[in-house]
């Protein structure tokens, strides 16, 4: 087995593996099909973590576009990483690092810097065995000290870019123990306009798989519907692969029900059984539910919110989405996202936000969609809608009281206006002399104390929180001030930087610097979130209870009118 003495990796840590690949078609869940599986080996006692490989070149996420790859994903180190790392965190209920996301820019750079430095003395430098060493040492120092880790393979099955790492697969899976290596294949199952199941695509990508040297031990079939027991019987006959061991995994109302879903097929047990681990795990009657109870905790009614944005695509939001799913279940409400396109707020169409029940407004970069975002902050702060504003939405809040509140109407972030004679946001001072675009940021983990007797305070119930970051600008301390004797309260700093803001005199006005959605999990919601969804149910009950007080003063006049009447 290779190592190599820089790392000081032991070889005999880590223990079994789940590797995960997809076929027909890119999108169709491999990801949550991987979490959910790690859920369900969590809920039987074991410590289970995960590896997204993503074969792109770029050595990480940051520097995507939102079209591209969806929301960038923010980890407790600073790494910036695909957006599927965000549901192994929710899913698993762990923290996960840098070194958990695995890219072709990554490995590569790591490859030539060593050749740079003549460690390969001399050796022609290769694929094999260069680039796949170092992807195997990868997976298993991630691996270290769990029992379980899951590695998905971005992409699918049979592209060029992927190839390095499924020819990795197929070395690793020769180094260790056939029991303790699994290989999950998931696939697409579509309906024929005759509304039969076809399984000739899934046919088709398992060949591709095995023309690679590698033999699926799971298919999960992903179809609108559950497989008929003829379809499994198809695909088992036609893959090599015993009827039992393939699953499916039709279309959920929500993604969180996709373990309930997997466990109802069994896969769960099927992997633990393959892996000699059945005897070990958990009795069924004594593993965690509470997964089950929060996921399927009856609703009382619904709330509706407006994410004004500039990506019309919901995966460019992602935790923010799954961070108000998580609200909405604590409070027993379910949460309707309505997306408003910042550009068009900007031309006075506040219509869009009467029939809300309030307001976020999110991260971003660059000037496209600024005004219309300043705009939503003051239609909710003049008309007391619950408001929350994320990183460049805590920004765009400060530069609307500068402007609206202050007197200041030029004011703006030096990231939009270089030349604004009020820059309230400017750059933060570390980053004036960064070239390079990429991990530069203030990234990652910071702590934020938090004044008490505020509604910081009483949302996070401590002097304190530790959120992820993800900004180069930030408040300009020459207007902090300006801003002391007014009801807009900077409630929550680090040093001289500000990190929330909390407006007086309102049902919720929030704002932070960092991005509390990353932070977010089932049963443990985002506090800023869960705030602004309990903001509005109180106010909804408030409206209700109001209106009965109402109806029944007025039917107790009736009475008495009718009475008087006879």
């Amino acid at each position: 087995m290779p190592t190599e003495p820089d790392t000081h990796y032991d070889p005999s840590l880590g223990n079994k593996f789940i590797f995960v690949t997809g076929g027909v078609m890119s999108g169709l869940g491999k990801g949550i099909t991987a979490a959910s599986t790690g859920r369900l080996l969590k809920n039987a006692g074991f410590d289970v973590t995960a590896v997204k490989i993503d074969p792109y070149l770029n050595v990480d996420a940051g520097t995507m576009n939102p079209y591209q790859h969806g929301e960038v994903y923010v980890l407790e180190d600073g790494g910036e990483v695909d957006l599927d790392l965000g549901n192994y965190e929710r899913f698993l209920d762990i923290d996960m690092t840098s070194d958990h996301n695995i890219t072709t820019g990554k490995t590569y750079q790591h490859v030539i810097e060593k050749e740079r430095a003549g460690d390969y003395l001399g050796k022609t430098v290769q694929i094999i065995p260069h680039i796949t060493d170092d992807i195997k040492r990868r997976i298993r120092e991630a691996a270290e000290g769990t029992d379980v880790c899951i590695i998905e393979v971005g992409g699918t099955v049979g592209d060029i870019e992927g190839m390095p790492y499924l020819e990795a697969l197929r070395q690793f899976a020769h180094e260790e123990d056939e029991e303790d290596i699994l290989f999950t294949h998931v696939t697409l199952v579509p309906y024929s306009k005759n509304g039969e199941q076809k399984t000739k695509p899934t046919q088709h990508s398992v060949k591709e798989v095995r023309s690679i040297g590698l033999q699926p031990d799971v298919i999960v079939g992903r179809c609108e519907d559950k497989l008929d027991p003829e379809t499994k019987e198809k695909i088992a006959l036609f893959c090599d692969i015993p009827t039992e061991a393939v699953f499916s995994n039709p279309d959920v109302e929500d993604v969180y029900h996709v373990p309930l879903m997997v466990e109802e097929e069994g896969l769960d047990q099927y992997v633990l059984e393959h892996f000699g681990l059945a005897e070990e795990a958990l009795p069924e009657g004594e593993r965690a539910n509470d997964w089950r109870e929060i996921v399927t905790t009856e609703k009382d009614g619904a709330v509706d919110i407006a994410l004004v944005g500039k990506y019309d695509l919901t995966d460019a939001y992602m935790s923010i989405h799954e961070s108000l799913k998580h609200a909405g279940f604590e409070v027993g409400v379910d949460v309707n996202v309505h997306w408003v396109p910042a550009g068009e707020l900007a031309d006075g169409h506040d219509d869009q936000l009467e029939s809300v029940d309030g307001v976020i407004v999110p991260g971003g970069f660059g000037m496209r969609g600024t005004e219309g975002k300043i705009e939503a902050v003051r239609y909710a702060r003049e008309n007391d809608v619950p408001f929350l504003g994320l990183c460049l939405g805590f920004q765009m809040a400060v530069i609307e009281y500068a402007r609206n509140v202050l007197g200041y109407a030029d004011a703006h972030s030096a990231e939009m206006d270089e030349e604004t004679p009020h820059p309230v946001i400017d750059i933060l001072p570390e980053q004036y002399e960064v070239e390079d675009m990429g991990g530069t940021m203030r990234l990652g983990g910071h702590t934020t104390v938090i004044e008490p007797e505020t509604l910081a305070y009483e949302i996070y119930g401590d002097t304190s929180c530790s959120e992820r970051h993800r900004h180069r600008y930030e408040v300009n301390p020459e207007y902090f001030e300006d801003f002391e004797e007014e009801p807009l309260t900077f409630s929550g700093t680090a040093g001289n930087r500000m990190e929330i803001l909390e407006l007086e005199n309102h049902p919720y006005f929030l704002g932070t610097q960092f991005h509390p959605e990353y932070t977010s999990r089932p049963g443990q919601p985002s506090p800023p979130f869960l705030g602004l969804v309990e903001a509005i149910a109180d106010e909804s009950n408030e409206s209700t209870s109001a209106g009965a007080e109402h109806d029944a003063d007025s039917d107790t006049d009736a009475d008495t009118e009718t009475e008087v009447t006879h």
